[in-house]
């Protein structure tokens, strides 16, 4: 437990330059763009278009699920994806990726995975905009059941920052896993629910719908939904709850431990 109380100091008394790290990264990625940080929100947008047409005209047809339009509901799921996939597969590789800036400066390696994380919140913000926009047009305006977005919120991160710690560990000591990551998360964007209603689809099959509802993934996204959606409080769901925080414990234990055994030497490893 004591590597994961410094790890967490370690964000806490490095949030300036945390901050500041990922306002250069923001600019440095589109910098050489003509549209440059447009490309942010205009990249999400396309996907979201073509995937829209994909399952939303083409597979489903147009049908509302659950009584809600389906370009808003996926929009729920596919815009927590984005982030997720996003700072997932940007947390795995931060160290490496930004190895020679850490032989040079005087900062926590630790940080590099938040660095990552809080770069995309520029893409995320704007695609949120997006989101209030469709779910006003629509009619669907703010509820009591909104403020647990906050909740989820933090979930996310927790998930994505304890994630993070292991996944950019690991490799480095394993220049495989990133590519195999990638391959992963393929798979987890059909078992996570951003464009898939698995409680329709599996009908009659409630126990693949638990298993499947105890990926923290999901427990996100359905749970952004359950807010905007104005469907249950996050409480309502106790074994789901219960195993998310389990998982995202036990990611941030081992992952801080093999960080800070492996870490003096990480330049080596490289």
């Amino acid at each position: 437990m004591n590597d994961v109380k410094t790890i967490i100091l370690e964000q806490i008394n490095s949030y300036g330059i945390i901050r500041r790290i990922s306002k250069y990264e923001e600019k440095a990625t589109y910098q050489s763009h003509y549209l440059g940080l447009i490309w942010q929100f205009l990249n999400p947008a396309i996907q979201i278009g073509i995937y829209y047409l994909v399952f939303g005209l083409g597979v489903n047809q147009g049908k509302e699920v659950d009584g809600v339009p389906f370009i808003v509901w996926m929009l729920i799921g596919i815009i927590a994806w984005f982030f997720i996939n996003s700072s997932i597969l940007g947390g795995s590789n931060s160290i490496y990726k930004q190895i020679g800036m850490v032989s040079k400066m005087k900062f926590p390696v630790s940080i590099l995975p938040m660095v990552n994380i809080r770069s995309n919140f520029v893409s995320y913000r704007a695609m949120m905009i997006l989101l209030l926009a469709s779910m006003f047009g629509f009619g669907i305006y703010p509820t009591i059941y909104w403020l647990q977005y906050l909740y989820y919120f933090f979930c996310m991160i927790a998930f994505l920052f304890a994630f993070g710690v292991l996944n950019s560990t690991i490799t480095i000591l394993v220049r495989d896993y990133h590519i195999m990551l990638q391959s992963i998360l393929r798979l987890l964007f059909y078992l996570s629910g951003p464009i898939w209603n698995f409680e329709s689809m599996f009908k009659g099959h409630p126990i693949i719908v638990r298993l499947l509802a105890l990926n923290p993934i999901y427990y996100i996204i359905d749970g952004f939904r359950d807010s905007f959606l104005s469907k249950q409080w996050f409480w309502e769901k106790g074994t789901q709850t219960m195993f998310f925080w389990l998982v995202t414990g036990v990611l941030l234990i081992v992952g801080s431990h093999i960080h800070m055994k492996f870490r003096a030497r990480f330049v080596d490893f490289i």
